[in-house]
């Protein structure tokens, strides 16, 4: 274990309070350094933020919790625990799944319920499932608890993984590999929606992601009561406690950099804070081209595939939907064809799936009395496709709202309360998202590992990248381990996955 006062007398700035950047700053504390996070909204969380209108509270980012062990250590670090502040509900099931045909499909909590809703759609299905289990499991016991926590900033480093990728055939896309051991249509969509909850289009997305059948299946689906706000709350507290320099509303203009070396941050009212090491917890090409712009360092030569924008609908309901579960996954009439709009033509498409989030199924504090709150996610084009918002933001609404009305929120026009949503253009303005994307870059083989953003920039030895944009990737699991590889960077000594 690393000493308390490997970083003493040393200080991080760290910029950016989401969640990469809250764990960077608490484990640079535990270090020993002295650490300030600095975050340009007036409030902790970066897309964790949360929405209040007319006593209904809405998470207005990351709803699901996995590896709920990622957040006890940032707790641990400091000989706390996290039980102690928070309440973590496992869920069953884990997603509800509504077809376009009115079928529905229960992915649950236990393997044996879960085969027992698969043989409703095809009894050889429920053999491939286990099978398709057990090759996420050998997935996830080399990329999960042996690369997503490990440095990649060597050509090395990446090569030296290859005959274990390729054994595990992690060439493939998530998709190949779950057609490979399910045939039931619907059943193969309900199992490959997993890469969309990170960013990527399954059907181009490494097979690495297949981890996520078994992370799920080792740690459960997980909500935290309060909401992920109250997550983010119990964490600024836990900084607090622990003496880490939270400044809100702090827009940094520069990383300032003298002969190759980062020395600190300007502010946007020219404010200089030195510091011995610089995190920037963004986007990373939003880094390289507005905060180093004087430095005349080039953007990483990486090919860079932006994963979808994000349109999220909130509203809340002067009724109550007790059939509805907490997470509900509603397909549309087309999967692959409707992706492929989305990612490659990025073009709006008449129809469309959606992630339907309604905390009040566990949490009834997220509502007034009698009513609901409910927050649904639709993947559309990014910034680089030609979208009027202003136009399509209230259509998509009023399309949105007619197709749940129509199948599991009937009703819903007459008792829909206080809606607003977000599209892509809030996501570029509110958090420098780069062509509003909602993850970043997509989680493909060639935007991988190695092949991603790195943890560490080559010219600049002392400015480091945590976030959705750089190694392991997006989703809460990936940017909160991504403050563990600069960890093992700084320090020179493994960092272990917990898993």
């Amino acid at each position: 274990m690393i000493s308390k006062k490997f970083g003493a007398d040393k200080t991080a700035v760290v910029i950016g309070a989401g969640f990469a950047g809250i764990a960077t700053a608490l484990r640079l504390k535990a270090l020993g350094y002295e650490v300030t996070l600095l975050e340009r909204l007036d409030s902790l969380g970066g897309r964790a933020q949360v929405f209040e209108r007319g006593g209904y509270r809405h998470d207005a980012g990351p709803t699901v919790i996995t590896a709920p062990f990622l957040f006890d250590e940032l707790f641990e670090l400091f000989d706390e625990k996290l039980s102690d502040y928070l309440e973590f509900v496992p869920l069953d099931p884990f997603y509800r799944f509504h077809f376009a045909d009115g079928s529905q499909f229960d992915y649950r909590a236990s393997i044996e319920d879960t085969l027992t809703e698969i043989r409703r759609f095809s009894n050889d299905d429920a053999d491939g499932y286990l099978k398709l289990l057990d090759q996420s499991k050998k997935v996830y016991d080399v990329a999960f608890k042996q690369l997503v926590h490990r440095p990649f900033t060597r050509i090395w480093d990446m090569a030296k993984q290859v005959p274990a990728l390729i054994i595990l055939k992690c060439y493939k896309t998530v998709s190949q590999m779950v057609n490979s051991h399910l045939k039931h249509p619907l059943i193969r969509q309900a199992f490959s929606i997993h890469p969309l909850l990170v960013g990527g289009n399954p059907f181009k997305t490494t097979a690495i992601y297949s981890l996520i059948h078994y992370l799920e299946r080792r740690w459960g689906v997980f909500f935290c009561m309060g909401g992920t706000g109250k997550l983010v709350e119990a964490l600024g507290a836990l900084m607090t406690r622990q003496g880490v320099n939270v400044v809100l509303n702090a827009d940094v203009d520069e990383i300032v950099v003298v002969n190759k070396k980062a020395t600190g941050i300007r502010l946007n009212n020219d404010a200089v804070i030195e510091a011995d090491l610089v995190v920037f917890g963004g986007d990373p090409e939003t880094c390289y081209q507005h905060l180093l712009p004087k430095t005349k360092f080039s953007l990483p030569s990486i090919k860079k595939q932006y994963s979808m924008g994000l349109y999220v609908l909130y509203f809340g309901t002067k009724k109550l939907y007790p059939d509805v579960a907490h997470h509900s996954i509603w397909m549309g009439p087309r999967f692959k064809e409707l992706l492929s709009e989305i990612f490659d033509a990025k073009k709006m498409s008449d129809d469309f799936s959606l992630y339907v989030h309604r905390p009040t199924a566990t949490d009834k504090s997220f509502a007034p009395e009698g009513c609901e709150s409910f927050y649904v996610l639709c993947p559309v084009p990014n910034l680089q496709g030609n979208v009027d918002w202003s136009i399509e933001g209230e259509r998509l609404r009023d399309r949105i709202v007619d197709a749940l009305e129509k199948t599991i929120l009937p009703e819903l026009s007459s008792v829909i309360d206080e809606v607003f949503w977000m599209t892509p253009e809030n996501f570029a303005k509110d958090y420098r998202s780069m062509h509003g994307a909602g993850f970043s870059i997509e989680p493909r083989l060639t935007q991988s590992a190695w092949f991603r953003y790195h943890n560490r920039d080559s010219a600049i030895s002392n400015l480091y990248f945590v976030g959705a944009g750089t190694h392991p990737g997006a989703g809460l699991p990936g940017v909160v381990s991504s403050a563990k590889v600069v960890e093992e960077l700084l320090t020179g000594v493994e960092v272990g996955s917990g898993g």
